[in-house]
Order: structure tokens, then sequence, then C-alpha cells
């Protein structure tokens, strides 16, 4: 096995064992959350009978270590658990349970893919205009439209979500009524529609996570005009565009792809905010309304995806920057 290989072997085996770790520390995390799905669901005049009547139906009252091994291996074979009000639900309705009411994974599918789908339109939009703007920064860097795009981009990354989300309410929805104020998206709508229905949260993605991306490549690219090669490239007389494109760019990929990656995960991992504010049916939505009324199987598998979206983003970033980088291929 060849040197790139073995090192892209060494990142997976890192990359499960962060996995492995980190689900330790969600379920940890989740179970020591304040309140009780039990006492929640049936309100403060249960009684003591009746709350620990659904924690065993539920297997709240088994040992904490039964619970996390049992939850692994569930999780291990593709199954992320029944949610606890969705199967409280089919218990007072009759439901049978192995109808598949309340499959947490059945719960995740549609939600995961609005918020890939959301992703997806922020990345097209950001990953163009932010590499384009860092090219322009660097190429006319300490000008005035160097400085205008730093001060933007500090102005936007300094902003919380929710306030740039409401200041495009502000002015693409209330002032001039061009977007739609909530993303109420579904299977049922066409391509042209659902996009119209979330540009106004992939905009607010867009400025947020602009700036960072912006300004490593503009950071990357100003390192390397430095360098012999790039005046050797200046002295034949190449256009400043053409050396930073031809010669400047292709070098400076692997801290660029790092940052491109970095922002992707961001994208489907911190997303809450926004798709609450917009009511946005993904994940972070069912997270967030999941956490309060303390249904922990959906908490956990939130949590979970989160993780391991991010995990393999990081490992993704990782293998690219190897392989644009003979250096790191062949480190001594």
């Amino acid at each position: 096995m060849g040197s790139v290989g073995r090192i892209i072997l060494q990142r997976l085996g890192l990359g499960l064992l962060t996995l492995l770790v980190v689900s330790i520390v969600i379920f940890v995390a989740v179970n020591a959350l304040p309140g009780d799905f039990a006492e929640a669901i049936l309100g403060q005049g249960a009684t003591p009978e009746a709350v620990a009547a659904i924690r065993s139906d539920l297997g709240l009252d088994e040992p904490y270590l039964a619970r996390y091994f049992g939850w692994l291996a569930d999780a291990l074979r593709g199954d992320l658990g029944t949610s606890f009000a969705q199967a409280n639900f089919a218990a007072f309705a009759g439901t049978d349970a192995g109808s598949g009411l309340g499959s947490v994974a059945a719960m995740l599918g549609p939600r995961f893919a609005n918020t890939m789908f959301l992703a997806g339109v922020t990345a097209a939009i950001a990953v163009p205009i932010s590499v384009t703007l860092g090219i322009l920064a660097a190429l006319y860097r300490n000008s005035v439209f160097d400085r205008v795009a730093n001060i933007t981009t500090l102005t936007s990354i300094s902003s919380p979500e929710f306030f740039l989300a409401y200041v495009l309410i502000l002015f693409l929805a209330v002032m001039n009524p061009i977007l739609p104020v909530l993303s109420l998206v579904n299977d049922d709508m066409g391509l042209g529609e659902r996009l119209k229905m979330t540009l106004l949260p992939a905009l607010t993605l867009t400025l947020v996570v602009t700036a960072h991306m912006m300004r490593m490549t503009r950071a990357a690219i100003i390192n390397l005009l430095a360098s012999p090669y790039i005046e050797m490239a200046r002295l034949k007389g190449m256009s400043p565009m053409r050396v930073i494109v031809r010669h400047a760019l292709p070098n400076a990929l692997a801290p660029i792809i790092n940052v491109i990656a970095l922002n992707l995960a961001y994208l489907i991992t911190g997303v809450v905010v926004v798709e609450v504010v917009f009511v946005y049916p993904g994940i972070g939505q069912l997270f967030v309304d999941s956490v309060k009324i303390r249904d922990i199987p959906v908490v956990q598998a939130c949590c979970l995806i989160f993780a391991a979206a991010y995990i393999l983003l990081n490992l993704t970033a990782d293998i690219l920057s190897i392989l644009s980088n003979p250096r790191l291929r062949h480190p001594k």
C-alpha cells in the first residue's frame, strides 16, 4: 500500500475513534439534561407510580452503561431508536408499534434531506463568491476594494445569525416583499418554488460563511506572492491576475479546501438558529423541538448526525489537502 493509502487509512481510523468518543460525550450530555420526559409528558400532576411506569416502558430506569451500549449497538445497525413522544402518542392512540410510527430514522430522513438541500444552495452561492472575492482582494490588496471587502466581511462575521436573518427579513420580505418570510418547504413543491422558499435562509448562511472563506483565500494567496516562482512569473511579464490564478491559487488550495470544508460542515451542523428563525423543516428545527420535550432518542440521533457530518467533512478536507500538496504526501 502506498503512502497516500496508508495516510488515508490512518485518518479514517482516527475519525472512527473520534466518533466513538463523541458518542460517549453525546450520551452523557443528553442524559444529563435537566427535566424528565415522563414528567414532561404527564404534567405536574403526575403521580410517582405513573412516572415510574412510563420510565420503565421506555427503558429509562436501566443503568447508564446498559443503555449506552444498547444505543450504540442499535446505531451501528442503522437503528436510531424510537421517538419517546411518537411512541407515547402511538400508545394512547392504540397504533401498532410495529407500523414504524415513531422511528427516529424515519423522522430524520426528510428533515436531513431538507437540511442538505439548504446547505447545498448556500454552498453553491457562497463558495464561488468567496473564492472570487478572496482572489480580487489579494490582487488589489491595500486598495479601497480590499478595505471595503475586509470591513464588510468582519461586520458579517461579527453579527449573530439571528440578527442577519432579521435584517434580511426586514429588507427582502417586509419592506420589499421579494421573498417569503417563512420557509415552509414540503415534498410536493417544484424545484423553483423550493428554491424561492429556501433562498432567504440560504442568503443568511451565505453572509455568515463567506467571510471565513474569503479571508482565508486572500491570506493564503498573499502568503505565496513573495515566493521566488511568483517573482519569476512576474519577471516573465505575466499579468497579475494570470500569476495568481495559474501559479498562486493551485499552491494555496490546501488551506482553501480546509476552510471550505469546515464551513460546509458548519452549514450542516450550525443551521439550528437559522432553521428556527425561518421555521425551516430541517434537522436543526427537529433538534430544538426534541430538546424542549426531552425526547432523548431524537436528540441523541441529531447530535450523532451532526458529529458524523462534521468529522466526515474534516476528513474529506484533510484527504483533499494531502492529495493536492505533495509535501503532505511525503512527510519527513
